[in-house]
């Protein structure tokens, strides 16, 4: 397994520096150029040899590291060909004490009939509920277990993945709908367990500056994927741009 670890522009890089000397770890630092570029900048890392490539956000890890092994010998199997990329459970994490929530995160991410993307399950109880596999229309970014080849062929240009056009949110959601546009299936597989602990610091309410960054992007998305769902995300903006909704 090969890791590489994209630093966007964190003020603090100790963390970097305390990290043991591995010849299978990459470490690249750079100035905050977004999340889309930042994963760009870690996938022209990776070795043309991979078969595989998973997208994991630093706020984001595996309940057990096996779970890879489980997703690969799952997209080998024959029928599986044509899956192009897996997500799995993301369920909350608090840092301060170590636990789970118990609270869903993300069991995939779906589509409102009027044009709203939203993480199904979000904040919800974990009672066992979303445990069937099953095909999805989009994943978290926090966790996309990737087939290369799938990357390659629905790439902006070689080596570019995710739209740089998106600094932050929706570059996901936009990446999900090229996999499936190019008629690859996107799985989520309920007992694979990803604890997502959304950021490094205590949770406070978003900013407004990122939830008008989020709205404005859902029109990107639109304009990039053409759709009459573009006048919900037209709402949106007016909602919080000038009621701050």
């Amino acid at each position: 397994m090969e890791i590489i670890l994209v630093d966007s522009g964190s003020q603090d890089t100790a963390y970097i520096d305390q990290l043991p000397e591995d010849k299978n770890l990459t470490v690249y630092k750079t100035d905050n150029v977004g999340f889309s570029r930042a994963n760009n900048i870690g996938y022209q890392q990776v070795k043309t040899k991979a078969n595989y490539v998973l997208f994991l956000n630093p706020d984001a890890f595996i309940r057990d590291a096996m779970a890879l092994v489980e997703i690969i010998n799952f997209m080998e199997r024959q029928e599986n060909k044509t899956i192009g990329c897996i997500t799995g459970r993301l369920v909350g994490f608090e840092n301060d004490s170590g636990k789970s929530t118990g609270y869903i995160d993300s069991a995939g991410i779906f589509r409102k009939w009027f044009g709203r993307w939203y993480d199904r399950g979000h904040a919800q109880k974990d009672m066992g509920q979303y445990m069937h596999v099953e095909d999805i229309p989009a994943v978290c970014g926090a966790f996309m277990f990737c087939r290369k080849s799938t990357l390659e062929q629905v790439a902006l240009q070689p080596g570019i993945i995710f739209d740089p056009d998106f600094f932050l949110y929706k570059e996901d959601i936009e990446l999900s709908l090229r996999i499936r546009n190019a008629l690859w299936r996107i799985v989520y597989l309920p007992d694979i367990i990803i604890y997502h602990c959304r950021g490094w610091q205590a949770r406070s309410q978003i900013p407004h500056r990122l939830r008008l960054t989020a709205a404005e992007n859902e029109i990107l998305l639109y304009r990039k994927h053409p759709s009459p769902y573009i006048l919900w995300a037209f709402f949106k903006y007016f909602l919080v741009r000038y009621l701050r909704a």
